[in-house]
């Protein structure tokens, strides 16, 4: 079997929040701009960090310089640190199979388990913490790497072959996701794509978008089985 780099995305795949990092990021901006509504209008799901700041300035009129994003990213984190905790564990949790499905990949010779997110680096820390699963990620690839998630996608897939000791050219990469921005990004740099059914899309949905294949959660009897190379 060829070095397989595996790359989970966070929100709506791992784990969800409870909405904990939607209210921290209003809080941010009810800080730093008096406009906990900024980000009222759009949909987040599977956009980067970066580019959620960059978009909800763009729609209150303000500057987004790298300066001025890098301010709202760091208002943000320090929010969510203290928001994860407010959620009680029936909100936020770990979705079925995930955690059974990282544990068996990474007692797997020639596997790098990752994180492929569009979350900044210290964000995913503190998402991840809060339910003990952020240590089982030696790697990844994040929206602080690149405001592309085609390209964080290509970071986190550098940083796996990197840890297997091989060029990324030789290995399998997948990407496991829940929105066809996920899917669009493994596409992107040639990976497969595991949709998930777990966060705002459907099984449908994720296969239209070109998923390799998609399952309602990860406590599939097939999903562990395709994850680790079988078909």
């Amino acid at each position: 079997m060829r070095p397989t780099v595996l790359l989970f995305d966070i929100d709506g795949t791992l784990v969800t929040t409870g909405g904990a990092g939607r209210r921290s990021m209003e809080a941010a901006f009810e800080k730093l701009h008096g406009r906990r509504d900024a980000c009222d209008s759009f949909p987040m799901s599977g956009m980067t960090d970066r580019a959620i700041v960059r978009k909800a300035m763009h729609i209150i009129g303000v500057e987004d310089s790298a300066a001025a994003i890098d301010a709202v990213i760091d208002a943000y984190v320090a929010h969510l640190a203290e928001e994860v905790h407010k959620v009680d564990d029936q909100r936020y949790l770990v979705f079925p199979g995930m955690r059974e499905a990282v544990k068996e990949a990474r007692s797997r010779s020639g596997f790098a388990v990752g994180l492929g997110t569009g979350n900044v680096r210290e964000g995913a820390r503190v998402k991840l913490e809060r339910v003990s699963i952020y240590d089982q990620f030696d790697f990844g690839g994040f929206g602080c790497d690149n405001e592309d998630r085609t390209e964080l996608i290509r970071c986190g897939a550098k940083a796996g072959a990197a840890k297997l000791g091989v060029p990324v050219e030789e290995c399998r990469v997948v990407v496991i996701g829940d929105t066809p921005k996920d899917v669009h990004a493994a596409q992107g740099v040639g990976a497969e794509c595991i949709g998930v059914g777990t966060g705002t899309f459907s099984v449908q949905a994720l296969l239209d978008a070109g998923a390799t294949v998609a399952f309602p959660d990860f406590s599939h009897p097939q999903a562990l089985e395709i994850l680790l190379g079988g078909r």
